[in-house]
């Protein structure tokens, strides 16, 4: 299946490692030129140098106000044209709720959330009519994870703001689509399982609650957004993707 990706032009943020670099691999794979960040500048290059000729990095923090216009204007000097954006950071501190101080509850609201609520804001002035903007999000979406508070406090914000951001733009022809990953074997679900005692048998009791018995390779996360970015998703707005092997029940 051709997904008309050949030659668009995609912003992705935090794909230096995870599910942006996943999800950039993807596009690249499938014809597409990637601007990719992070907020390490050596990372940032090491990771746009792997992907070849199609791809760009710019070192930059999400929550830094100026970092979208940066971003298109980078897309559009690298490559001539700005297709959309998958907006995509590194989870917030692992925490309950008695242990987050307020500074965490700041700069997580400035990274997480205002960050990709900016992003998408100079996206959607830029983008023309089949211009997508995507949001990397979480299970925690439909039902909290114990132990990511912050996670579990502002990504159904997100959640809400990207469904609201979609009514808006559909007139115009632009989409608005989120991925919600659950156990994606990346650097961040293996850091969060050796937060407990015995890493591989919680690792087992995760794999045994999902239907597929397995955590999710990265490059199949990567593979949902790329579909969900290209022309071949042309009728999906507000729509928030499980990409989870089953491990959300409800419909």
């Amino acid at each position: 299946m051709d997904l008309g990706l050949k030659d668009r032009v995609y912003v992705v943020t935090g794909a230096t490692r995870g599910l942006g670099n996943a999800a950039a691999r993807e596009l690249v794979a499938d014809g597409a030129k990637v601007v990719l960040t992070g907020r390490d500048e050596e990372r940032v290059a090491a990771a746009a140098a792997e992907l070849g000729p199609d791809a760009v990095g710019v070192a930059v923090d999400n929550a830094d106000a100026e970092a979208p216009g940066r971003l298109v204007a980078a897309a559009r000097e690298a490559f001539g044209r700005f297709d959309g954006v998958l907006v995509s950071v590194g989870g917030p501190p692992a925490g309950f709720v008695a242990d987050i101080t307020d500074e965490q509850w700041r700069a997580a609201f400035e990274s997480v959330f205002l960050g990709a609520v900016r992003l998408a804001r100079v996206a959607a002035a830029e983008l023309d009519e089949g211009g997508v903007i995507g949001f990397v999000l979480s299970g925690s979406v439909h039902e909290p994870i114990p132990g990511l508070t912050i996670s579990n406090g502002l990504r159904p914000g997100l959640a809400g703001f990207a469904k609201s951001l979609a009514d808006e733009l559909g007139p115009r022809g632009i989409r608005v689509v989120g991925l919600l990953p659950a156990r994606i074997d990346t650097d961040r679900v293996r850091e969060l399982d050796a937060l407990s005692a015995d890493p591989e048998a919680t690792r087992a009791a995760n794999e045994s609650r999902i239907p597929l018995r397995r955590y999710g390779r990265p490059e199949e996360f990567g593979r949902a957004a790329a579909f969900l970015l290209s022309p071949a998703a042309s009728y999906l707005t507000g729509v928030m993707l499980p990409v989870d092997g089953g491990m959300r029940h409800g419909f």
